[in-house]
C-alpha cells in the first residue's frame, strides 16, 4: 500500500478502478500497525484491488472528507461507490468474506 496525501489522487484512483481499498491509520496507533500486515495479506489474495494508505495525522482534511472518526478504518469503493466501511474493531475474517463476495461478482 502506498501513502497518498492528495484527495484528488484518491478520487482519481476510485474513479478509474473497479475496486479500491482506502486504509486510514497512523504510525502512533498500535492497532493500526498490527492491522496493516493483515490487510496486506487480504490484498495479496485479491490482486485486482487497488489500495492506498492515508496517515490521518498528516492528512486531516482527507480524513474529515471521508468522515473518519476512529482508526484504523477501511473503506472499500466498488465502481466508484463506498460499499464497505469497517473501523476500530475490524474482523479480518468478516472483511475477507465481504470482499470475496464482491470481488467474485465483478471479476469472475
Amino acid at each position: 500500500m502506498n501513502f497518498v496525501n492528495s484527495k484528488s489522487d484518491i478520487e482519481e484512483l476510485i474513479n478509474n478502478n473497479k475496486i479500491v481499498l482506502l486504509y486510514f491509520g497512523s504510525n502512533n496507533c498500535n492497532v493500526c500497525t498490527a492491522m496493516k500486515p493483515k490487510v496486506k495479506e487480504i490484498l495479496e489474495e485479491f490482486p485486482k484491488i487497488k489500495s492506498v494508505q492515508i496517515d490521518v495525522e498528516k492528512s486531516l482534511e482527507i480524513s474529515a472528507s471521508y468522515e473518519i472518526f476512529t482508526i484504523p478504518a477501511i473503506l472499500i469503493f466498488i465502481e466508484g461507490k463506498e460499499i464497505i466501511r469497517e473501523a476500530r474493531y475490524i474482523s479480518i475474517q468478516n472483511l475477507r468474506e465481504k470482499i470475496d463476495r464482491y470481488y467474485n461478482m465483478i471479476f469472475d
